[in-house]
């Protein structure tokens, strides 16, 4: 309604002039508040609107990461259970003994442990054992020719004594040493002194019989790990 058509209408009411200018105004006034409060009323929603849809964007994101973070960390956990017990191709050829185990070396399908350090035969044997693994006991022409390649003319604890009777000679492992293959050096074993009841590797790599207090490096001998 416009302000001449307003003045006519309350002229005809018997409005005065004055009072028809007042309404008018009035009107004008009520009018631009509520459209500002209208647009005002909108612009809060729109904000209220574009806030939620924030915070729903962002609870889904949290969930979508966190899902794929656990699944992550459940195929990091199964890749690292696999490699304690699995290893790699590569792995396996640089290290058959297993990539914890570099200093074993590999022959035959075994894995075999040359020490750094002299001690004597019992104190070998113990030490083999909490490598879980025994001193080494040479059943062939092919390990005995690794073993003299290995010791080069040091003396090296095998596992054989005949220390619980005197002439009766035993592998540590149970290995029959009745009918398996020997290497004594010429001459041996022979008691020289008695009590030579331990026997370690020597010249070329041939056996020979001494005390079992006697100071001599060590071989241990293990099967490859599973």
């Amino acid at each position: 309604m416009d302000e001449e058509h307003l003045q006519d209408d309350l002229q005809v009411f018997g409005a005065n002039p004055g009072d028809t200018r007042a309404a008018t105004s009035h009107l004008v006034c009520c009018s631009s508040k509520d459209r500002n409060f209208t647009q005002r009323l909108r612009s809060f929603l729109t904000i209220y609107l574009l806030l939620a849809l924030s915070f729903l964007l962002i609870i889904v994101l949290f969930a979508v990461s966190l899902s794929r973070v656990s699944a992550i960390s459940s195929k990091l956990n199964e890749v690292s259970k696999d490699q304690k017990h699995n290893f790699s191709d590569r792995d396996i050829l640089l290290f058959p003994c297993g990539p914890s185990s570099r200093e074993w070396e590999y022959f035959g399908g075994k894995c075999y442990y040359f020490s750094l350090s002299r001690t004597s035969w019992h104190e070998a044997k113990a030490r083999c054992e909490e490598m879980h693994s025994h001193l080494a006991v040479i059943d062939s022409h092919a390990k005995q020719n690794f073993v003299t390649f290995r010791t080069r003319n040091e003396r090296f604890w095998i596992g054989l004594t005949d220390e619980n009777a005197e002439g009766e000679w035993e592998w540590v492992d149970g290995t029959d040493y009745k009918t398996t293959f020997t290497f004594w050096k010429e001459g041996e074993p022979n008691n020289s002194g008695s009590n030579e009841d331990c026997a370690h590797v020597w010249v070329s790599g041939e056996w020979n019989d001494v005390h079992c207090t006697f100071k001599c490096y060590y071989i241990c001998q293990k099967p490859l790990p599973r």
